[in-house]
């Protein structure tokens, strides 16, 4: 957790990140990894990838994106180099001309979450 409030990607356990994302899974829908990056989420399903970001001071308001696997065309990541402060995920969607990018702090393993998602995209 201390990880995750430097802005580390950290892995959350399956139980938390269902508790987090109950309201917007369809039945049968489970959660099968997920990494919290400050208190914004990346969570893993069969179906989707679910983009948690919680805004505001108190992060009562929050949106949640989900991206289809089927829909996700390409993805790239950046890690930071000697001076750079952060690293990079960028997920480009079909029908999109930019991609979502998230930003991950230096010292983050952002190569473990381009490893998941290389394992759903990829299947």
């Amino acid at each position: 957790m201390f990880h995750g409030l430097l802005g580390n990607a950290t892995e959350m356990t399956v139980e938390d990140a269902r508790a987090e994302v109950a309201d917007v899974l369809i039945e049968g829908e489970v959660v099968e990894t997920a990494f919290l990056i400050i208190r914004d989420m990346m969570v893993f399903t069969p179906k989707r990838l679910i983009l948690v970001d919680k805004q505001g001071l108190t992060g009562k308001k929050v949106e949640y994106l989900s991206i289809p696997w089927s829909s996700i065309i390409a993805f790239a990541t950046e890690t930071a180099g000697s001076w750079d402060l952060d690293s990079e995920l960028k997920i480009w969607v079909k029908g999109q001309s930019a991609p979502t990018i998230k930003r991950f702090k230096k010292g983050s393993n952002i190569l473990a979450v381009q490893q998941t998602l290389a394992r759903y995209v990829l299947k």
